[in-house]
């Protein structure tokens, strides 16, 4: 959370706290200190398709009652809020339901707001003993939300006919039901929330919401682990953290999807690496890196690096099925643009795949030849060592000293996007797929100098430039 936000969510959280309308419980949710951050982060995104991935007891399922609630009552303290609001809660079961969500949403419910409730069974006058099917609630605009509860096995058929502005998923439900659920909330220009620990695995979900790979830009997603909490004793999360073996840690601690394998960058931190775009100075950069392919993807990235030898990934290029010529001429188009340095003979250079000296089978020429041909200098004597190459990256992700030194420009989306899909296969190697980016990530880190020191001698006007520009990217 940047710092506007951060003081965008204090003006909110301070009229929220002043509101007259809520439970006790509502008003001691995150009002006062700011603590938990992560619940903040999803409350005041205004995205269309937002996650928490979370580690049990990491506060996920809190914040996702609390969101359904406050859209319901028409109070949220971020959004615009409107009447007569239609949610629907989705748990994996009746019985998980009564026990989680249903008793979640009912712990923020004065009764005074609740205009009816209709029972599956049980007695309404005692609901959390029973199964809820749906709550009508007073809307403070005057009008009457309904919150409905339904389970996953129902089956899809029980999801079809209904229009919705909101649906939470308690959990992660079948892809067949959460498509059509999506169909529910399109009328209203809906929305879809969820909250989950990814306890099954690379399913739909890692693909579709973590690595998001349709590019929708109404796709959010945050990680919560124990320490995020802040009502967790730290002594307890130490006694059982040193119970559990390192991928159910992963998951029931940290919220993480897990492969057989396990994640290559397991140092990666999206809310870390990844970084807003900000300027970037000529004096910064350093290289281009390539990882050619002709039907696979040819994967091209600019490499930045500051005074205190932080990288940064600056621009990207990732397409396929394209020609040689095709790549030069975005490669240069991306040069122009940024204002790249150019080489002693007059053209861009860039560190390349030693693949690139073989001849393709359309060419007498090597493709490092044909990238000469069309005016990029590529070198193709790079360290391809693997591991050497693994182990270095992950040090930039996160160092000894548990600091990053690699950030990402939020605009490269299929290098964050293959980060976050990097696993490792059997015999101890990452699994070869969608691994483009990974490589020429890779070839940068092994072509720079181990222990290479800071750029030496900055002049006062150096000095006031990058204290500017860090400026400007921390308030953004």
């Amino acid at each position: 959370m940047n710092k506007q936000n951060l003081l965008q969510c204090i003006d909110g959280l301070k009229n929220y706290k002043n509101n007259n309308k809520l439970n006790d419980k509502l008003k001691r949710y995150n009002t006062g200190k700011i603590k938990h951050l992560k619940q903040l982060a999803f409350h005041m995104c205004n995205k269309k398709n937002r996650w928490v991935f979370g580690g049990n007891r990491s506060g996920k399922t809190e914040c996702g009652a609390v969101e359904t609630v406050w859209l319901a009552r028409g109070i949220h303290p971020f959004k615009q809020n409107k009447k007569d609001v239609q949610i629907w809660v989705v748990s994996l079961s009746t019985q998980v339901q009564r026990d989680v969500a249903q008793s979640k949403v009912l712990s923020y419910l004065n009764k005074n707001w609740i205009k009816e409730i209709v029972m599956l069974s049980g007695r309404k006058d005692s609901p959390e003993n029973g199964i809820i099917d749906y709550i009508t609630i007073y809307n403070v605009f005057g009008g009457i939300s309904k919150i409905g509860f339904k389970s996953c096995d129902q089956g899809r058929e029980k999801f079809q006919g209904t229009s919705l502005d909101y649906v939470w998923f308690d959990e992660e439900p079948p892809e067949d039901i959460y498509k059509e659920c999506k169909m529910r909330i399109l009328d209203k220009c809906g929305e879809v929330y969820g909250t989950m620990t990814p306890l099954k695995g690379l399913t739909w979900v890692y693909n579709v919401i973590y690595l998001n790979d349709a590019q929708d830009n109404e796709v959010w997603c945050e990680f919560m682990e124990w320490a995020d909490n802040p009502y967790l004793s730290e002594k307890e999360i130490k006694s059982l953290t040193a119970t559990l073996s390192e991928s159910e840690l992963q998951a029931r601690r940290y919220g993480k999807f897990m492969s057989n394998g396990g994640q290559v960058y397991s140092e990666f931190d999206e809310s870390i690496n990844v970084i807003e775009p900000f300027y970037i100075p000529i004096e910064w950069y350093d290289n281009i890196s390539i990882d050619p392919g002709l039907n696979n993807p040819l994967s091209a990235h600019w490499y930045a690096v500051d005074y205190d030898n932080n990288v940064y990934v600056i621009a990207e290029i990732y397409e396929a099925k394209q020609t040689v010529e095709y790549h030069a001429n975005k490669i240069r188009q991306i040069c122009e643009r940024l204002n790249w340095h150019k080489a002693s003979n007059g053209m861009y250079s860039a560190i390349i795949d030693s693949a690139a000296n073989q001849k393709t089978l359309a060419s007498s020429k090597s493709v490092s030849e044909l990238f000469y041909d069309n005016g990029i200098l590529v070198n193709p004597k790079v360290n391809k060592d693997l591991y050497s190459g693994i182990n270095r990256v992950k040090s930039y992700l996160k160092n000894a000293q548990g600091v990053a030194k690699l950030f990402i420009f939020k605009n490269c989306v299929n290098m964050i996007r293959e980060i976050k899909g990097y696993f490792w296969g059997n015999n101890d190697a990452p699994i070869k797929r969608d691994d483009h980016a990974m490589d020429d990530l890779r070839y940068y880190i092994m072509n720079r100098p181990e222990n290479v020191a800071p750029k030496p001698h900055k002049t006062a006007i150096q000095k006031d430039k990058e204290r500017l520009i860090k400026k400007l990217k921390y308030n953004k």
